[in-house]
């Protein structure tokens, strides 16, 4: 036989090869959800995240003046180590303290207190008040520089820890 010639078909596969289809490609499926139920679902779990990430900013946000206050205590530590005398340290300290629950509080609320009054609110309203208060007491009476050097960086580890951990009353 030659190949160029091909094979006469008898009619019946004549026939049958005739009739075949091509093959039927199914439609592409859609990335839709089938049900509303998804859909809805998908929104509300935008929403959330949406909302969440709203509430973050807003934190994040408002205890700026925490972030800030932390930085100058890096600050006066620094200083603490340096040059600085301990009483410019102490002064510094106290006025850090007073801008932050001046930013935490009202003016009016915070601004006027002193002595007692102004233990008595750092105790109210936060871890760390307690050493502070005992440590600010005591650092005035501390004569060697020793002692000086440990209270001090005692009175900041409790100062970092009240600025943390301070609650703000509504």
């Amino acid at each position: 036989m030659e190949p160029d010639k091909a094979a006469p078909l008898d009619p019946l596969t004549k026939v049958a090869l005739e009739s075949l289809k091509d093959i039927a490609v199914p439609q592409p499926v859609s990335w839709m959800p089938q049900t509303w139920g998804w859909a809805l679902a998908a929104i509300l779990l935008a929403l959330a995240v949406t909302i969440m990430l709203i509430r973050w900013v807003r934190h994040y946000r408002a205890n700026a003046y925490r972030r800030e206050a932390l930085l100058l205590l890096d600050g006066l530590e620094k200083d603490l180590n340096g040059t600085a005398t301990r009483d410019q340290a102490l002064r510094a300290l106290a006025a850090i303290l007073k801008r932050v629950a001046i930013a935490g509080w009202s003016r009016a609320e915070v601004a006027g207190l002193s002595g007692a009054a102004w233990v008595a609110f750092l105790n109210e309203h936060g871890e760390g008040g307690h050493a502070l208060n005992a440590l600010l007491d005591d650092g005035e009476y501390q004569k060697d520089s020793n002692a000086g050097t440990l209270a001090s960086s005692d009175i900041l580890a409790a100062a970092r820890t009240w600025i943390r951990r301070h609650h703000v009353s509504a």
